[in-house]
């Protein structure tokens, strides 16, 4: 009786850690500006646009810039921001770490964030 007592507390404590260690990585909406990964939160604006294309085009990895803290997201699924280059969205997916990958996207309205700098000044 007491092994079997045992054989279920240990089981009940592993499944713990793994339901505990499973629940890092949370579905979550994020908000912020699709950039690359070469210009980041520079790059968190509707005048990037051409710029992100061009850099994704020369082998630079889409990102998501936050608009909470400008924190730079690496996009797992590059194919789900192809074509939303310099775009405001909101972007639905498994968060983790500095990572997510989306599972849908949704435009934004531009907003603010637009910091007018030309991208020949980025890359300086």
């Amino acid at each position: 009786m007491k092994k079997l007592l045992l054989i279920c507390i240990t089981l009940s404590l592993v499944l713990f850690f793994v339901v505990m260690a499973s629940a890092a990585d949370q579905a979550a909406t994020v908000k912020g500006w699709v950039s690359d990964s070469k210009c980041g939160a520079k790059g968190a604006s509707a005048s990037h646009a051409e710029c992100s294309k061009k850099c994704a085009g020369d082998g630079e990895k889409l990102v998501i810039v936050t608009d909470k803290d400008k924190k730079v997201l690496n996009v797992e699924n590059q194919d789900a921001l192809t074509g939303h280059e310099g775009h405001h969205v909101a972007a639905t997916g498994t968060v983790s770490g500095d990572s997510i990958k989306v599972d849908s996207l949704k435009m934004l309205a531009q907003g603010k964030a637009d910091s007018g700098e030309k991208m020949d000044d980025m890359h300086k």
